[in-house]
């Protein structure tokens, strides 16, 4: 089957009633490259990137969504990260043999923080909520539900090579609204099976549960890897850091590595690349962005 990385959207033209698929194959993949997460890491984390896709489609952001999961499990940190023109990285920390167990066992006593980012300079938005549900999809339902009061549902499926995410969401009533069709709609959607919404295309998933209902589905959107790291962006941390703390782990080590744990690559500075770090007539060093 070809690489699929792609959002498209629809809404139901009789009823007051909006919806995403995700599907993500050739991104996902490259997630994968980069760390060898445990199986029932990888579920997780596929959900959670299909998820943070969604969310930061519905939100029509200009920056970035970062979806964190924290605990004091064997997985400590979860983080995806998903810019307004649907541009994604994830990483993950955990220690130990990750058996096949539950969410909450793999967390702990954690937390979901997700951080809305405008990358223009105004305030960045973060809510912080306790982790409930059994599930990504109950976590980020539960969240939607009590903290934007808006009604959602999220069916999520993650395997070694793909990933995929459908979300349902209630919009503002009007007069002509089918009062019946949330609870109608949320029924045909949970028929929908993992297989199903992994293998099919957004058209035969939307045909097989809805052809009874009027439903106009939009274009695809382009979903991809890209890691915003850069030397630049290394060198702007360091200045954050300080010359006196940088220069003492040249002095001790004779050189600065940073490890970007999104992609992977490394970037050194030798006591030279320091002191032009810190010179105030040197301009930041180069700006590409890895891909």
């Amino acid at each position: 089957m070809s690489h699929r990385d792609t959002l498209q959207r629809f809404l139901f033209e009789n009823a007051a009633i909006r919806g995403e698929i995700v599907h993500l194959d050739a991104s996902w993949q490259m997630v994968l490259e980069h760390h060898d997460y445990p199986t029932v890491l990888r579920r997780v984390m596929g959900e959670l990137m299909a998820a943070a896709a969604l969310l930061a489609a519905t939100l029509k952001l200009q920056g970035a969504l970062i979806l964190q999961i924290q605990g004091n499990g064997p997985v400590s940190l979860l983080v995806v990260e998903c810019s307004g023109d649907l541009a994604m990285r994830a990483t993950a920390k955990w220690k130990g043999e990750l058996a096949e167990i539950s969410l909450a066992d793999m967390v702990g006593d954690g937390r979901f923080v997700i951080t809305l980012d405008p990358k223009d300079g105004k305030q960045t938005y973060q809510g912080i909520v306790p982790i409930e549900g059994s599930s990504v999809a109950d976590m980020l339902q539960n969240y939607m539900t009590r903290s934007e009061q808006l009604d959602t549902q999220l069916i999520l499926a993650s395997d070694d090579t793909r990933a995929a995410g459908m979300l349902l969401q209630k919009l503002p009533e009007r007069e002509d609204q089918d009062e019946d069709a949330w609870a109608r709609i949320n029924q045909l959607a949970t028929t929908l099976t993992s297989r199903e919404l992994l293998e099919l295309p957004a058209p035969e998933i939307l045909h097989r549960l809805f052809h009874q209902e009027d439903v106009r589905l939009f274009g695809p959107d382009t979903v991809r890897f890209q890691c915003s790291c850069s030397r630049a962006n290394v060198a702007n941390m360091l200045r954050m850091l300080g010359a006196i703390e940088a220069k003492s782990v040249i002095a001790e080590q004779g050189q600065l590595e940073v490890h970007c744990e999104f992609c992977n690559q490394r970037y050194t500075f030798d006591r030279i690349d320091v002191e032009q770090v810190f010179s105030s007539e040197m301009s930041a060093p180069g700006s590409d962005t890895r891909h």
